[in-house]
């Protein structure tokens, strides 16, 4: 049976993966950034994490000119801000606070939503399909208490791995 974008999405939608937000800034200082499942460790030493882009992205050009850019994994409590960087708004930063990366060029750094971040030297960029593969180099990095924000088939949850020791459903 063929694989149609549609059965590809299905199949993908049917595990949950995190949630993540990428940061970078344009050409002219303007934050640029958007909603992002596609992120995955890639090497230790040195330590490396690809993150995947669609050609048709809005934010792929301030990330091909800047080289850096910053991956937040989004806490319980993020899911507005995925929802806002998933989107097509010219300002996806309005009213949400930011501090400039001291290590990645000064992208963006949204701490108050995430259980962590990495701030990000592109160093290598692989064509894919319709997508683009950054391999950054992870220059700095934090990380956070709090329960991890989910995807799955179009839904958000949180998993709380204390409710799952309880046998509570999380």
């Amino acid at each position: 049976m063929a694989v149609d974008s549609g059965r590809f999405r299905e199949l993908f939608g049917s595990f949950p993966t995190s949630v993540s937000i990428v940061t970078t800034l344009d050409r002219t200082g303007d934050p640029r950034g958007f909603t992002c499942n596609a992120v995955s460790a890639v090497s230790m030493d040195p330590p490396l994490l690809l993150i995947c882009v669609d050609k048709g992205s809005r934010s792929l050009p301030a990330l091909q000119h800047s080289g850096v850019f910053v991956v937040h994994v989004l806490a319980d409590g993020g899911q507005d801000a995925s929802e806002r960087f998933a989107g097509k708004s010219a300002d996806k930063f309005a009213g949400h606070p930011w501090r400039p990366s001291a290590v990645a060029g000064g992208a963006p750094v949204l701490s108050d939503i995430a259980l962590g971040h990495a701030e990000c030297t592109v160093v290598q960029r692989v064509e894919a399909g319709d997508h683009w593969i950054l391999i950054g180099r992870v220059e700095a990095a934090e990380v956070f208490s709090g329960r991890p924000l989910l995807y799955h088939r179009r839904a958000y949850s949180v998993w709380d791995p204390t409710a799952e020791l309880a046998g509570t459903p999380g």
